[in-house]
């Protein structure tokens, strides 16, 4: 599927690709030497990436990419953007090397983390407050359905993960720290302290700078992640030293899971411990990944590729936050538009901020069903080359489906808002007669279409319904209009339909011709936008459109909405 792309992928536009390219110069200088370097570039750029996989072995050697998750909070819409974009860009790089380099994937859970405040919301409150300051993965779980909180939140992670079919490796920070992965690392880290240390306290305040250390220990006594000075170092036998709770000075080793590194030197600990080749982040973390570089360093390890992608607004270009919950959640996009959707808004340039708001779900899925159809036509007309930059490539890994919907979903929503369809049964009615034949067993991306209009419509459009009575300008082409429609033959399709609407708008004076539209939206159908409307008559039916207009001009619909007319 990701081979024999090579070629295209070298000159691809998408950020993916970018992305990609900027990954291999970066495998291809550190694992390789310049001769060995200007054999696999040549090959590689011959579509050869096998055979220079063949003959050097360093580009045996797994790619990594990583994303982390801090299992304090439940998994939500910014994982899945993180996971999706690093996916892109895996996929992107298997494209790039004929798929002949090994990826994998890690999504990493900093669940050694100590909780340092109780989320609110949760149950068992008093509980969670007798834990405060452990290791998340030693948190008791106030759900009581996993060993801990961290556990709870995990499964969680990976069943989120699951549903989107993501390929990923879950890693625990737990199971890595107290398994030795990390030891040879720590090791590294507790003989360059000082040098960390110069790193990381002019980032700090005066306050913290006076007892911070990159180390935080683990009580022996209360388990608890303590966030207090190292007192003695002792490089030889790799242990420090510390005052524990009740001041007792405690020796411990920074081995075997009985410390945790502080987070931004604990980043760099990762790319270097598990060789992470490839992590994005968001961009109120690019001071964070400065510094954690520069530790990375420090470490003896070369930080990863990547890019800071720009947030998430509200409605009102605040920043979307967790805590204030003013935001446009995973679980409510969900119900009204589909998944193939939100990877294809979080395609869509990362490195602009965007408003994450409900209004933002059906264009989303229009988009993505307008790209679909352009891959499948140019993939029925023979297409010379690839369509790896649309957008579709990148949110299905380079499989889209071979049908999309004949039907856009703004349609499919005034299809529910004029018919008041509160079921699927109901507009598979209309669907139906619109395409003779079609049952959701055969159309069923459709079918989900379908459901998610009728979510969005109860929810958004039929709280803010307002229709209105025409101005008099409105009513003599509405009229127009309806005599139009009264006219055409018999099965007349929405190219036809639409013609007469133009002509009906045009003949009545309107200037710019969208405010025709405009009226015709708000008169009929109580608001300011809409999909076609030849294609919107055509699927609702010549005469039930007629109805419509007639309840319209007697100002039966304004009534029905206790609305003043206007």
């Amino acid at each position: 599927m990701l081979q024999g792309l090579s070629h295209s992928a070298q000159g691809a536009k998408s950020w993916p690709f970018e992305q990609a390219r900027a990954l291999l110069a970066r495998i291809l200088r550190l694992r390789l030497s310049d001769a060995e370097r200007d054999l696999a570039a040549t090959l590689i750029a011959a579509g050869k990436a096998r055979e220079a996989v063949a003959t050097l072995e360093p580009l045996q050697r797994s790619v990594i990419f990583e994303t982390g998750y801090g299992p304090s909070g439940l998994p939500h819409v910014g994982t899945f953007g993180e996971v999706a974009r690093t996916t892109m860009v895996r996929t992107a790089f298997r494209a790039l090397t004929d798929d002949a380099i090994p990826t994998r994937l890690i999504a990493f859970s900093d669940d050694m983390d100590g909780m340092r405040k109780v989320p609110p919301g949760l149950p068992n409150q008093e509980m969670l407050q007798e834990d405060l300051e452990k290791s998340l993965s030693v948190v008791r779980d106030p759900f009581g359905t996993h060993e801990s909180f961290a556990a709870h939140n995990n499964a969680r992670l990976r069943a989120f993960l699951d549903g989107f079919g993501f390929d990923y490796e879950f890693m625990s920070s737990t199971e890595a720290y107290r398994s030795g992965r990390f030891d040879a690392t720590l090791l590294v880290a507790l003989e360059r302290f000082d040098a960390i240390q110069k790193i990381m306290l002019p980032t700090l305040g005066e306050e913290r700078r006076a007892t911070y250390s990159p180390f935080l220990p683990v009580s022996p006594r209360t388990g608890k992640v303590l966030q207090v000075p190292t007192l003695e170092r002792h490089v030889d036998r790799g242990t420090i030293v510390f005052a524990d709770e009740d001041g007792t000075l405690t020796e411990v080793p920074v081995t075997g899971g009985h410390v945790k590194m502080q987070w931004k030197p604990d980043w760099a600990l990762r790319w270097v411990a598990l060789g992470v080749d490839y992590e994005m982040a968001g961009k109120d973390l690019i001071d964070s990944v400065k510094v954690s570089s520069q530790v990375c360093r420090v470490l003896g390890g070369t930080p990863p590729e990547g890019f800071n992608y720009e947030l998430f607004l509200d409605e009102g270009g605040q920043k979307i936050s967790k805590t204030k919950g003013n935001g446009f959640s995973m679980e409510e996009w969900l119900r009204y538009a589909t998944p193939e959707s939100l990877a294809y808004y979080m395609f869509q340039s990362p490195k602009s901020a965007k408003r994450l708001h409900f209004d933002v779900a059906p264009k989303a899925t229009d988009e993505y069903l307008q790209q679909l159809d352009a891959f499948n036509r140019k993939k029925a007309e023979g297409a010379n080359e690839p369509q790896i930059d649309n957008p579709v490539w990148h949110v299905h890994r380079g499989d889209p489906p071979a049908e999309g919907a004949p039907i856009s979903f703004a349609l499919m929503l005034n299809l529910v808002s004029a018919a008041n369809a509160s079921t699927k049964e109901i507009l598979w009615g209309f669907i139906s007669r619109y395409i003779p034949g079609a049952t959701p067993a055969d159309h069923p991306l459709l079918d989900r279409l379908a459901g998610y209009a009728i979510n969005y419509y109860e929810d958004f459009v039929k709280p803010a319904k307002t229709f209105r009575v025409p101005t008099d300008q409105e009513r003599a082409a509405i009229q127009d209009l309806a005599a139009r429609l009264r006219a055409l033959p018999a099965g007349a399709d929405a190219e036809a339909i639409q013609n007469e609407v133009f002509e009906a708008g045009k003949a009545g004076g309107f200037e710019p011709l969208r405010a025709w539209f405009t009226a015709l939206y708000e008169v009929l159908l109580g608001q300011s936008q809409g999909p076609r409307f030849g294609s919107f008559v055509a699927i609702f039916g010549v005469e039930r459109t007629l109805e419509l207009i007639d309840k319209a001009l007697a100002g039966d619909l304004v009534a029905a909405d206790h609305v003043p007319a206007t």
